[in-house]
């Protein structure tokens, strides 16, 4: 199972809540697309989950930014996600930067609504934030290699399942 999320906004910690403490510990994978805020943070969930793939955001301070990179692209499960926080042009420009990398999945962050939608052939995902939502539903994601596909699950911290997708 891969585990994706976002947008923490701490200054002292991971902010999991039981149920995805339990998710991250259990995962292959554990991916966040940025805005941790500080090096404490970051650490915090590196020491829930050694697979940490993460970039960092804009309100992420220099000690994150000098430890991860802006974007950055993985296969999982015979897919390729390319991974950053934000891109100008909303989802078209999310769209083009995972065209340009041959992506399947855009993993991305910074808006804090959890959501997922179609883009001709690239899949978008926005784990939303299980930390901070700021108004909107908080959220995270779970991934499943199912065949040549994956299965996807948008869900509140609590476990609730909010919607299901397939990316493939």
């Amino acid at each position: 199972m891969i585990v994706v999320c976002s947008d923490t906004h701490s200054g002292r910690d991971h902010e999991l809540t039981d149920h995805m403490v339990a998710a991250v510990r259990r995962a292959d994978l554990v991916v966040h697309a940025g805005d941790f805020t500080t090096v404490a943070v970051l650490d915090a969930l590196q020491a829930e989950s050694d697979r940490l793939f993460a970039v960092h955001g804009n309100a992420d301070g220099p000690g994150v930014r000098d430890r991860l990179p802006a974007a950055r692209t993985f296969d999982v499960g015979g897919r390729t996600v390319a991974l950053t926080h934000r891109r100008d042009g909303g989802a078209t420009g999310l769209a083009m930067f995972g065209r340009s990398r041959d992506a399947d999945l855009v993993v991305s962050g910074h808006t804090h609504r959890p959501s997922v939608s179609q883009a001709d052939d690239v899949t978008l995902l926005n784990p939303g934030s299980y930390a901070d939502p700021r108004g909107n539903r908080p959220g995270y994601a779970e991934l499943e290699r199912d065949g040549d596909a994956l299965r996807g699950r948008l869900l509140e911290p609590d476990g609730t399942v909010v919607e299901t997708f397939v990316v493939g």
